[in-house]
């Protein structure tokens, strides 16, 4: 699993829009968002670094989370 923090994720419309960047690079990725604490955990085959380009290209850079 992946852990990213995603500063501007503040509401659900927001946490579709990050699934759907996600899902962009890896269909099959299972993504768990969570607006409030503006976390979304991944269980993706993708790497991390394709993730988080796909989420900054949709407008919502994240950083990595140990």
């Amino acid at each position: 699993m992946i852990r990213f923090d995603i500063p501007d994720m503040t509401c659900a419309a927001c946490a579709k829009r990050v699934t759907r960047a996600v899902q962009g690079v890896d269909p099959s990725a299972q993504v768990e968002a969570d607006p409030p604490s503006r976390e979304v955990r991944v269980t993706s085959a993708a790497r991390p670094e394709a993730l988080m380009a796909a989420l900054a290209e949709a407008g919502y850079p994240a950083t990595a989370r140990a």
